[in-house]
């Protein structure tokens, strides 16, 4: 029987990566003063230093920051002055005062699955900012519990499904992202409900994981999320002893 569900937090209740995406335009903008773009692989070198920074900085608004600080100077070869590496603080303390907007029919699909069922929010990143999202979101009565974790992989998973008393075979989660809201859970033996949104982080691409898994309902908005559920919990309830 199905039993408990999670949300993503950041671009499955309310919009993020857009901020991040216009920082990141911004960044460009601004070493682009000292460098070719095009030949500097300005893009490709920022992410790479993200990437290696994640254990390091983690995930959110400051880690960028200090990424494209070190980023900035690289690709300059410390041509870069004062005033930008100021500006580039500056774009760190925009993101983090966005404001928060929810997604299109996100709290009515959220009541509507917590009327049934006992739901959990699960999203990564800077736990003050997100934090502080949660709060400004007006959603947060809607939870049992709230997980701000450094990195959604199994071993994160396994410990929230632990705590709330669950199986993952009795659980579900719902995000935009493939690789850390979707597949560790499934890998898990849990149930997945896709719902991409238009934007995504390259580093959260990285995955070979197909939304056609037969342990995932895609989602093309908030709107599907019940009806989703509502199919996992009938796939859940026929499976034969030890199948799910």
């Amino acid at each position: 029987m199905l039993e408990l569900i999670g949300f993503d937090g950041d671009d499955t209740l309310w919009h993020s990566q857009d901020y991040y995406d216009a920082a990141q335009a911004e960044f460009e903008r601004i070493v682009g003063a000292h460098v070719d773009l095009a030949d500097a692989r300005v893009h490709e070198r920022l992410l790479a230093i993200e990437a290696g920074n994640i254990a390091l900085f983690g995930y959110g608004a400051k880690g960028m920051t200090l990424s494209m600080i070190e980023a900035a100077y690289d690709i300059t070869c410390g041509r870069i002055g004062a005033a930008d590496l100021h500006r580039l603080v500056g774009l760190c303390k925009e993101v983090l005062a966005h404001p928060v907007e929810l997604l299109p029919g996100i709290r009515a699909a959220v009541e509507a699955v917590a009327a049934r069922y006992r739901v959990v929010l699960i999203t990564k990143g800077d736990l003050i900012h997100q934090q502080a999202k949660v709060a400004r979101s007006g959603l947060g009565d809607l939870f049992h519990r709230i997980e701000i974790v450094t990195e959604k992989d199994p071993a994160a998973y396994t410990r929230v499904l632990r705590e709330c008393g669950s199986a993952p075979a009795a659980f579900a989660m719902v995000g935009n992202s493939l690789r850390s809201d979707i597949e560790p859970v499934v890998t898990l033996g849990g149930w997945g409900v896709y719902m991409p949104y238009h934007s995504t982080w390259s580093l959260e691409t990285d995955t070979t994981f197909s939304a056609e898994d037969a342990r995932v309902v895609q989602v093309s908005d908030a709107r599907g999320i019940p009806e989703a559920i509502g199919l996992i919990a009938g796939q859940v309830a026929v499976a034969p002893a030890g199948a799910v």
